[in-house]
């Protein structure tokens, strides 16, 4: 097992180089190319100052060097062995090889460490995320389970029904409904329209508290008041696929010749159910966990935008438009290290589920 996953890390390696390649070269050879849109902010400059500016961007960045040198001093750059670099006036500055810290670069349109901006971002995106997968798994498993137990009843017919309509709404028309009917005054305003936490939350205290006969929420309700219509974009595709995939999963194993040889020994449903079928049928959700994971960070992309909220999607589509090369980069880098990482755990999942998968 430890060889298996050593080895699963190492393949990595060539995996990202390969992701960011491709990002990087699309973005380089994309009409504008690499700092478009900061680029032709120069040319309502006097000529002096936006060639003043285009040297600048050249030598802090490297952009007037060939394609691939440019990438291969990103690489060097984010790798923890490498040539240690200096900025000078000149432009970068090679030194000795060894050891060194990876560094992510600075942002073009915000001048900041790219790093700074992803730890920021990042905790958010993955909350939505860590808040998201337990309720689409326990929706899917329970609501599939029951609709396999009574099949071709009213409830079995009447949830797939649902389910499919779900599955066939688009996330973005999804969320701006939300927000028109429960985040509006004209309708239901039960929950806020962005953000993450009121303006004043910072001065609340942790839990919900009532001080002077008046409840006061606490940041910690005021952030799940907040989190609630997000997290609904991003659930509600995800358990109503999965959902159909655990009822077809169950039936399956329900036929099965030994579902009915534990029943002919005289076991209670509940220990054929659980113990027996269960456990067989969620071979398939851990298939699709390796996809589904990779899917909500796709998904928070457009949830983060309509909900103005600031983790890695708004980020990144920021980045695009700004076509900031080492925003948009670092995020292709931590979304590919995340998606493949859920892979490695799926895969590792599949030992626990059946004892018949071995990986030494």
């Amino acid at each position: 097992m430890t060889t298996y996953v050593i080895r699963r890390m190492l393949l990595m390696i060539p995996t990202l180089i390969g992701i960011t390649a491709v990002v990087f070269f699309v973005m380089a050879m994309s009409p504008g190319g690499v700092g478009g849109s900061l680029l032709n902010e120069l040319g309502e400059m006097e000529a002096e100052k936006a060639q003043a500016m285009r040297e600048y961007y050249n030598q802090r960045y490297g952009l007037d060097k060939p394609l691939p040198v440019q990438y291969a001093r990103w690489l060097n750059q984010i790798s923890p062995i490498g040539f240690e670099t200096t900025q000078t006036a000149e432009g970068v500055k090679f030194g000795g090889f060894g050891f060194k810290w990876p560094d992510l670069g600075v942002s073009f349109s915000k001048g900041r460490p790219v790093i700074d901006l992803y730890k920021e971002a990042l905790p958010v995106t993955l909350l939505l995320n860590l808040v998201t997968m337990p309720i689409v798994y326990i929706i899917a498993i329970f609501s599939g389970i029951y609709a396999a137990r009574h099949r071709g009843k009213l409830i079995d017919v009447g949830s797939g029904v649902t389910l499919l309509g779900l599955w066939s709404i688009p996330t973005i028309w999804a969320g701006v409904m939300l927000i028109g009917f429960f985040a509006s005054r004209e309708y239901w305003y039960w929950f806020p329209s962005s953000g993450l936490n009121s303006t004043l939350a910072t001065q609340m205290s942790f839990l919900p508290s009532w001080s002077g006969g008046v409840f006061e929420r606490g940041w910690l309700l005021d952030r799940c008041w907040h989190l609630v219509l997000p997290v609904a974009c991003l659930t509600y595709g995800g358990f109503a696929f999965l959902s159909k995939l655990m009822r077809s999963a169950m039936l399956e194993n329900l036929s099965a010749d030994y579902v009915r040889t534990a029943r002919a020994k005289g076991l209670a449903d509940r220990v054929v159910l659980w113990q027996h079928a269960f456990r067989n049928s969620l071979l398939p959700l851990i298939t699709i966990a390796a996809s589904i994971v990779p899917g909500l960070l796709a998904g928070s992309i457009i949830v983060e935008s309509i909900f103005s909220i600031p983790g890695m999607g708004l980020l990144t589509i920021k980045a695009i438009n700004a076509r900031d090369r080492e925003l948009v980069l670092a995020g292709a880098l931590i979304a590919g290290l995340l998606s493949m990482i859920s892979i490695l755990i799926a895969d590792l999942c599949y030992v626990l589920a059946d004892p018949r998968v071995s990986y030494d």
